[in-house]
């Protein structure tokens, strides 16, 4: 009878563990959100201010956006370091182009199709090439970095419509558009990786390529598609972060915009190795690095210490990978 009750409560505590390594496993990063959130309330009176809380979103609201697409482009497998690069030559080249024709549109076709652009080489690269994806964004972000040098001879650009900024300083019923465009964006990669085939090719891909293979699933095609992909939201975190000052500087705009997507990314749960994690999940690391830096300026820490902070939560975001 004693046998009969110990293996009972045996397997109640492993069904208890079980249930809680599900729920850390899934739903790890809201919890964490949650504690830094309230550490945050605690640590600050002014964090909870509602204007605070809107100026935390507007700042994460571009990198929000890059870090959606380095998430589709994680989740295949991959990697890409050229986005700050590539945003910066967009913002370049759309710029010129709101100049010259004088037409709010033909600047956010022109800075679309740049981006999408530059995307689908990264995936030419990639899929055709057979390059590492480190090396062939690697190559991209020090080409695109040097074009928009190159074309802004080192210096800023600014844009002559007026209209251009209010893409990124209106507001609808007190949100600012950036956000409301980063909400939107979620929304629709969301759909687009969890509700469509495209996403479920995205997946396998990232958790078995050869698999895909053999399960008659064109990788090439969807590599392409996936960077391609990245290379458009860019170009839209673009759209917004020249309209905000009506300029956009070709030396130091976009700069570590992919350690920021990168970190977003990891704590959200998407691993290294591709195949697995949320496109939620980034929208709560983006969250959780929006807070931490609000955090540490509230607190007057150091901006040169911020990028350490980055780099840890980083490694410490890949141990608990590991240990699940």
């Amino acid at each position: 009878m004693a046998n009969l009750e110990l293996k009972e409560y045996n397997q109640q505590t492993s069904t208890t563990k079980t249930r809680l390594s599900w729920l850390w496993s899934e739903y790890s990063v809201i919890i964490a959100f949650l504690i830094i959130f309230i550490a945050a309330s605690i640590m600050s009176p002014r964090f909870l201010d509602i204007n605070n809380q809107l100026n935390i979103l507007m700042q994460v609201s571009i990198i929000g956006i890059v870090a959606l697409g380095m998430t589709v482009v994680m989740l295949s497998g991959g990697i890409d370091l050229s986005v700050g690069s590539v945003l910066v030559l967009v913002g370049v080249i759309s710029v010129l182009a709101l100049n010259a024709s004088g037409s709010i549109f033909v600047a956010i076709l022109t800075a679309l199709a740049i981006g999408s652009a530059a995307g689908f080489l990264n995936g030419l690269m990639v899929a055709k090439g057979r390059i590492a994806s480190f090396i062939a964004t690697l190559g991209m972000m020090a080409g695109a970095r040097s074009i928009a040098l190159y074309i802004a001879e080192g210096g800023s650009v600014s844009g002559k419509v007026s209209g251009f900024t209010a893409i990124a300083n209106s507001d609808l019923w007190l949100i600012d558009y950036p956000i409301i465009i980063f909400l939107i964006m979620t929304v629709l990669v969301y759909v687009l990786m969890h509700k469509t085939r495209f996403g479920r090719y995205v997946y396998a891909l990232g958790s078995n390529e050869k698999a895909a293979l053999l399960s008659a699933i064109r990788v090439d095609r969807v590599k392409l598609g996936v960077y391609s992909l990245a290379g458009l939201l860019v170009s839209v975190a673009a759209i917004i972060e020249t309209s905000r000052l009506n300029s956009i500087s070709s030396s130091s705009s976009g700069v570590q915009y992919e350690l920021d997507a990168i970190a977003a990314v990891i704590i959200g749960g998407t691993r290294m190795t591709g195949g697995r994690g949320k496109i939620i999940g980034t929208f709560f690391g983006v969250l959780i690095l929006g807070i931490l830096n609000n955090m540490m300026n509230l607190m007057n820490v150091s901006p040169h210490l911020q990028g350490f902070v980055k780099g840890l939560i980083i490694i410490v975001a890949v141990l608990f990978q590991k240990r699940e």
